[in-house]
């Protein structure tokens, strides 16, 4: 979502006949995005003072602004350092680059990649997680009118973009003012016309529907991938975050996805070291990863407001976490090999599965292209591949019906 905003942001500069500066020393404006999910990100924010200052004494004229997730009790502190602050939803209103009484969504956005587009359906929370700042930074839920998505989206799929990526603090609770939700939102935009992937980020357990996962399972375009925040693999814990859901709920949800979905790619966030979580539940954290199998989780070590977990713990138990993700990982990524996968070519020597999994691929590809490539080896955190041309692709679709029929990736 940061990175959506940024691009939406330098269209409006471009908009308004700003021109992007060489580098950071020769700017007449600095927008700084802000992000205040972890005290770490803010810190990194304070840490530009010093920058700014040095900047300032060679051109007076420089004006920096700081929008994104910024939270009141930072706003005191960072007007010391930034001459304007604005909140994320009135940026539009500061540079002046298009229409006012829209929302800032609504602008286009300047894309940092050629064939891959963030656009975000929604903005905003509702959840109010006991750890989460975003319903205080962002404000509660805004999805945007679907007509909007579905016109910026065939605009995108016109230009050859290959890859939709949506986004929203919390994708599946979208509905917008007519009441259309968010698994008919995906089947409008998997029916528009083109040869192109859907994903979409980020769901809470809580509104995970089974209406959302038989479209998912009988649309080809939407990416066999899924995102869906666990935290924690204790119901005590996960009370205390205010998460509305129990790990048994979790788990039921998984199992009705991987039922329908036997390809699907399964990621995860997890917290440890949240206030009060002793040795003995944070050992149902590693039971639920255990038995969940997930092909990734992002381990993050509370961020160091006060709790009662030390520092020590915490790294120790990110490290317990990480080991055993890496043993399945290894194990889901093994499926793959012998396989021939469809991929998006990322980088000239990466490219990725349409469940997400990362591929060196053994000789250079085109950049933004899909390809046909064979599977040959595995690690935890990627697949080895070899690209193939176009005359050996003959066998792509029989051989992937084939992984799907034996339940195995594609």
């Amino acid at each position: 979502m940061n990175e959506s905003d940024s691009e939406r942001i330098a269209h409006m500069l471009k908009s308004a006949n700003y021109k992007s500066a060489p580098n950071i020393d020769g700017a007449d404006l600095i927008v700084v995005n802000m992000c205040s999910v972890r005290q770490s990100a803010v810190n990194r924010v304070y840490g530009l003072n010093k920058k700014l200052v040095n900047l300032k004494k060679n051109n007076p004229k420089l004006k920096t602004i700081l929008t994104g997730c910024v939270l009141n009790s930072d706003k005191q502190k960072m007007k010391k350092i930034f001459d304007q602050i604005v909140n994320i939803q009135n940026i539009d209103k500061l540079i002046n680059a298009h229409q006012v009484n829209k929302s800032y969504l609504s602008c286009p956005a300047l894309f940092s990649s050629s064939f891959s587009a963030y656009v975000p359906i929604m903005t905003g929370c509702n959840n109010f997680c006991s750890y989460c700042v975003v319903p205080y930074a962002r404000g509660r839920e805004y999805s945007r009118p679907s007509s909007e998505i579905i016109s910026e989206i065939q605009g995108i799929i016109k230009k050859g973009y290959l890859e939709i990526i949506l986004l929203g603090q919390n994708v599946n609770s979208y509905k917008d003012k007519n009441g259309q939700h968010f698994p008919e939102l995906l089947k409008t935009i998997h029916n528009i016309p083109g040869d192109f992937w859907i994903s979409f980020l980020t769901s809470h357990p809580k509104d995970f529907s089974d209406e959302l996962i038989e479209v998912m399972a009988n649309s080809p375009k939407i990416c066999p991938y899924l995102h869906l925040a666990v935290q924690s693999g204790n119901n005590q814990i996960l009370k205390k975050m205010n998460r509305n859901y129990t790990v048994e709920q979790y788990q039921k949800i998984i199992s009705k996805v991987r039922k329908k979905i036997p390809q699907i790619n399964i990621s995860t966030d997890i917290i440890v070291g949240f206030p009060g979580e002793t040795k003995k539940q944070f050992a149902n954290t590693k039971k639920l990863m255990r038995k969940i199998k997930f092909d990734m989780a992002y381990i993050a070590q509370y961020s160091p407001r006060p709790n009662n977990v030390s520092f020590k713990e915490k790294k120790e138990r990110a490290l317990v976490l990480n080991k055993i993700l890496k043993k399945t990982a290894l194990q889901n990524n093994q499926k793959y090999i012998g396989r021939k996968v469809e991929a998006l070519v990322i980088t000239p020597s990466q490219a990725k599965t349409k469940s997400f999994k990362k591929i060196r691929l053994t000789k250079p590809a085109v950049l933004g292209t899909f390809i046909s490539c064979q599977i040959t080896d595995a690690q935890a955190w990627r697949l080895i591949g070899h690209p193939l041309d176009a005359t050996q692709n003959d066998n792509i679709n029989s051989d992937q019906q084939n992984a799907k029929r034996d339940n195995i990736p594609v």
